[in-house]
């Protein structure tokens, strides 16, 4: 049976034949929270090779939804990039804290409000090659305004679009943030299995 043939049920149960181990490991840096890692493991054929990989501490996204259907955005230069982004409200998880209470100081402090209904809609790993780094992902609604508090040095816009807008701005590239546009694959999903209900 050739690959293209091959289905899941086709692959071996285990993936012991896959799996790479630690042979040793290094830091090659720490930062304020992140910390570059250089290990040295073997391959299922015996070689060996490198992986630098980074630490994450872990982060946690909400999808906003306003009661006229809109979704709760923002507008945040990103350094690396080069560029301000359109994303969905995001912030990364404190040592031991838990994930919905953390979305929850997230959407208060960037975006000033707070909601009364609160779903996970799944784990997501933005960038499985190189980083640790997993993103929980939450839909609120019920939302109501009130004051928010930035951190210091931190600075965004904060503004609504509707669930078209957003698909366009994917499919011409203005969005290209991995979580926001996860989460309205969530979002399309549960409206479809909902019958079109939020």
């Amino acid at each position: 049976m050739s690959d293209q043939e091959k289905s899941w049920t086709d692959l071996p149960e285990s993936d012991q034949h896959l799996r790479e181990s630690c042979i040793s490991s290094d830091d090659a840096y720490q930062g304020k929270f992140l910390k570059l890692k250089k290990d040295i493991v073997s391959l299922p054929d015996g070689k060996e090779t490198y992986r630098e990989y980074l630490i994450h501490p872990g982060a946690i996204a909400i999808l906003p939804i306003l009661d006229d259907g809109r979704i709760l955005l923002e507008r945040q230069f990103r350094y690396a990039v080069d560029q301000a982004m359109i994303e969905i409200p995001a912030g990364k998880l404190e040592a031991g804290e838990d994930p919905l209470l953390c979305a929850q100081r997230e959407l208060l402090e960037e975006t000033g409000y707070t909601a009364s209904s609160w779903k996970f809609l799944g784990r997501i790993h933005p960038v499985i090659s190189y980083s640790t780094e997993f993103i929980d992902i939450y839909q609120a609604t019920g939302l109501s305004s009130g004051e928010r508090c930035l951190d210091d040095g931190e600075f965004l816009d904060v503004f609504a679009a509707s669930i078209e807008e957003m698909h366009q701005w994917i499919a011409d590239g203005r969005i290209t943030d991995v979580k926001t546009i996860i989460s309205i694959y969530h979002l399309d999903r549960n409206f479809h299995q909902q019958g079109n209900k939020l």
